[in-house]
């Protein structure tokens, strides 16, 4: 038998090239991507997966504007819920066909995330959601309280992405998982959580990072690896540059100084480098490589690979 393996599934996983995320090119490419989940199931692994939902909540928010006159719109925290579902659906249905004819349990867990609401992100909402819009659409927007900065292709609303405190239901899926079944969970992040005083939980209108996210979910379900699946085969050191090299496998005291000398864009790699440092620094073995290549990479032979201690 193989390890308990976190796959945390980044949003070229479920759109088209062009990130078109319409319902036919989701579909097709979670089938892609289920066929290399199930060789490691067939492997012997126990597989967890996790995700993004990046285009999948810019949808819902554009139909919440657009029909803002007809029905109510419904809170960001509602929107990840809502993908948590449709995306674990579609996971679960491609991964049973790329199983077949084998018989497999599978389950989508809707994942909440804590939050603290200290946490100084509900200060400076930088985190872009959802599409560009002309700033006079952006302005009207602001009006009705939301914040939007300006990009180089438009305006776009921003939210908080505090840091993910506790993945509150890895429990359900640490029980599903020892009862045979490959779940999905805490998909997007996990809906976004703060307990009140009282200690009753309440949504808020925030972002999680899904690989930071996935680092805790990891954690949390004793993962002995994390593996994150990107559209790169490895991270790089010096990228954009003539002197850029992969990385292959490292120190977490080798990340974290690479990480410190500015190598990793906040915007692209840089989460996935923090997730891979926080899972690596507590004994697990963290990776980041692409779909196509998470089996070679969980065998050394390819891929980012984070560990724990002196050079080997």
């Amino acid at each position: 038998m193989g390890g308990r393996i976190l796959i945390a599934l980044g949003g070229n996983a479920m759109t088209a090239p062009d990130g078109s995320a319409a319902p036919d090119d989701q579909h097709r490419a979670i089938g892609r991507a289920m066929t290399h989940v199930a060789s490691l199931i067939r492997a012997g692994h126990e597989v967890m997966l996790t995700h993004g939902n990046g285009p999948q909540v810019g949808n819902i928010l554009l139909k919440n504007q657009l029909t803002a006159h007809v029905v109510p719109p419904v809170p960001l925290d509602w929107c990840v819920a809502q993908t948590q579902g449709t995306i674990g659906t579609l996971i679960m249905n491609a991964l049973e066909h790329a199983l077949a004819p084998e018989p497999v349990r599978l389950a989508t867990v809707v994942t909440r995330t804590l939050v603290d609401r200290a946490d100084p992100a509900f200060l400076d909402p930088v985190k872009p959601i959802g599409r560009y819009f002309e700033e006079a659409e952006a302005r009207r927007l602001e009006g009705h309280g939301q914040a939007w900065r300006r990009f180089e292709r438009g305006w776009r609303r921003v939210v908080a992405s505090p840091r993910p405190v506790e993945i509150l239901d890895a429990a359900v899926a640490v029980t599903l998982m020892e009862a045979g079944y490959t779940v999905v969970a805490a998909g997007g992040g996990g809906v976004p959580v703060v307990r009140g005083a009282d200690g009753e939980l309440a949504g808020v209108e925030a972002v999680i990072d899904k690989d930071l996210a996935a680092a805790e979910l990891a954690r949390a379900v004793h993962a002995t690896d994390l593996v994150i699946a990107t559209d790169v085969p490895n991270a790089v050191v010096g990228f954009g540059t003539a002197a850029a090299r992969p990385i292959e496998e490292i120190t977490t005291d080798g990340l974290r100084a690479l990480q410190a000398g500015g190598h990793f864009a906040d915007g692209s790699m840089g989460p996935k480098v923090e997730a891979a440092l926080r899972f690596a620094e507590e004994g697990g073995q963290a990776v980041i490589t692409s779909l196509e290549h998470i089996g070679e990479a969980l065998s050394g032979n390819i891929g980012t690979r984070v560990f724990r201690g002196a050079e080997r």
